[in-house]
């Protein structure tokens, strides 16, 4: 039978997929050590950090938040972002949980037809976020021992994102776009609370039904990260044993080292490119200055890793959205990221914002354990709905003071 063009890329991922299996063999016991890294690393910080939000989401969705979100929301999301209003509920999960929860959440408003698929793109590029207490405390503090430094890391991390979102406004403006409102004039707290209402009397459900399959649903999607978190930590032991990570490295330092990076730093760069919490802890441990320890961190977590790729892919693939879009502004906020760490980082012996007094932490490397970070996160996730509604009741507010002015 003659081989199509087609065929070639299902050939392709066979003959990946039986070296795989042909490494794993002949190396046992390396594939051991990164199953069992990947496990740990699954267990203690992403399934608590990220479950209580898989949780909450999963019942404010269902409860409608999102719908009264989305009245109040449509007049900042739309003119900043260009998304629906529901794009704020969004932001809110993905800027205080982390990977992958942003794609999820936009997967969801997707297949309700909150918004179109241009709208998801964007929304997917600038919501995907390293969790705050990821590089707060995991980055800053375990890995760096200096809390000052997660607001650089923090810091550089979502302006880059943020700059991305409004960039991204521009992306497919011949698209037409749909409002969400009924009208510009029905945007107010009594149109969103009849919305939710609306919602919550035509998907009405026991509470015991909704409790069981948000928990049951979040359970299902963390068990097929920790699946990729896994997975990536055996190819990245395997790749590094056979010498592969050091091939990738040398690549890159054909584009770094000219520009002043040490050679040390390749390696956790490469090994970030597959995975971020990897090559994070590698880079705090290189051999370098410290400003370039930070600049790789910030590079590896503005592209992520392979890993939170195949996840977030993994997230959208029963939707219409496309990975294009992502990949590219994965790699737009590696640069820009790197670039406002250079920007914001001045050693502490200078004036600048390290010098700050900066108080440290409550959680730390130590205490970093499943408990302490669930309850954060949750504390983290309901400050933050709170200051999303107090935002939209203001503007709401200063909206309707502006279009009584313009009828004068």
């Amino acid at each position: 039978m003659p081989i199509r063009k087609n065929d070639l890329s299902g050939l392709l991922w066979t003959a990946l997929a039986i070296c795989f299996v042909l490494a794993m063999v002949t190396q046992p016991k390396i594939t051991f050590q990164g199953a069992t890294t990947g496990l740990t690393t699954w267990w203690e910080i992403v399934f608590p950090s990220l479950l209580p939000f898989f949780i909450a989401s999963e019942i404010l969705m269902k409860l409608g938040l999102v719908r009264f979100i989305g009245v109040l929301m449509e007049p900042v999301m739309r003119p900043l972002f260009n998304v629906p209003g529901a794009g704020g509920f969004v932001m809110v999960i993905g800027f205080t949980s982390g990977f992958p929860i942003g794609g999820m959440v936009t997967a969801q408003l997707r297949r309700q037809g909150l918004c179109t698929r241009l709208e998801a793109e964007r929304l997917m590029c600038f919501t995907n976020n390293s969790s705050p207490l990821f590089m707060l405390t995991a980055v800053a503090v375990g890995m760096f021992g200096k809390p000052e430094l997660g607001l650089v890391i923090a810091g550089s991390h979502y302006l880059a994102n943020i700059i991305i979102g409004l960039a991204l406004r521009f992306y497919g403006r011949g698209e037409r776009t749909r409002r969400f409102t009924a009208d510009a004039r029905s945007w107010s707290v009594y149109s969103a609370f009849g919305a939710l209402l609306q919602h919550q009397r035509a998907q009405r459900q026991p509470l015991g039904k909704l409790l069981g399959e948000a928990v049951a649903s979040s359970i299902t999607k963390l068990i097929n990260i920790g699946g990729f978190i896994i997975l990536f930590a055996v190819i990245i032991r395997l790749l590094n044993e056979a010498g592969a990570i050091g091939h990738i490295a040398a690549a890159m330092g054909a584009l770094l080292i000219p520009l002043g990076f040490e050679p040390d730093i390749l390696t956790a760069l490469a090994s970030g490119f597959f995975e971020m919490t990897i090559g994070t802890k590698m880079a705090s441990e290189a051999a370098a200055s410290e400003l370039q320890q930070l600049m790789a961190v910030s590079m590896i977590l503005g592209w992520s890793g392979l890993s939170i790729h195949a996840q977030v892919a993994s997230m959208i693939s029963q939707t219409d959205l496309r990975m294009g879009l992502f990949f590219a502004a994965r790699l737009v906020h590696a640069l820009l990221g790197t670039c406002l760490t250079w920007l914001f980082y001045k050693p502490a012996s200078t004036t600048g914002l390290l010098s700050l007094p900066v108080a440290a932490p409550i959680i730390t490397w130590s205490n970093y354990h499943s408990l302490t970070v669930m309850a954060y996160s949750l504390l983290a996730l309901i400050a933050m709905l709170i200051f999303l509604i107090l935002l939209s009741i203001v503007c709401n507010f200063f909206t309707s003071i502006l279009a009584q002015v313009k009828k004068i």
